[in-house]
């Protein structure tokens, strides 16, 4: 019995480890022309859904995915670029339904962040080592060396 058990958990386990991310594109929305339904699942994966949001529109089954799904593959096959495609969505849902957002004015400091926290950090930490060196070279006072000799030498 028991090896039928480790049997089935390596097969399960294997099947889990082999399984890809599941594809939430039915057959009634794919494009006839390959060549067409490729550009539209690349740019279905740079779009996320706007239910799940942690998901590209590709991937979800949500009624508002398939919907942009169906949105993007009228665009394609109206003649649209890659790039219009994605502009129309962006001007009818805002910036935040691209998964990698652009670079653009208006979000230059949310991109700059992390590099002006690191330069930050790195001035803040070059002047307090700069300054414990300082505090750590003073050297005593003669009245002080006088006091701290007689206490040494007192035996």
């Amino acid at each position: 019995m028991s090896i039928r058990l480790s049997l089935t958990s390596i097969v399960l386990l294997l099947a889990l480890f082999f399984a890809g991310t599941a594809m939430a594109v039915k057959p009634d929305e794919m494009l006839a022309d390959p060549a067409l339904e490729a550009r539209a699942r690349a740019l279905s994966e740079g779009l996320r859904c706007m239910v799940c949001q942690n998901q590209s529109i590709d991937e979800s089954d949500a009624d508002l995915a398939r919907d942009l799904r169906i949105l993007v593959r009228q665009r394609l096959v109206a003649g649209d670029t890659d790039q219009q495609v994605m502009d129309y969505v962006v001007s009818r849902y805002g910036e935040f339904v691209l998964l990698k957002p652009r670079f653009d004015l208006r979000n230059a400091l949310l991109w700059g962040t992390p590099a002006i926290l690191l330069f930050a950090g790195g001035i803040f930490i070059l002047l307090s080592a700069r300054s414990r060196r300082t505090l750590a070279t003073k050297s005593l006072s003669p009245d002080e060396q006088a006091a701290l000799d007689a206490i040494l030498h007192r035996d």
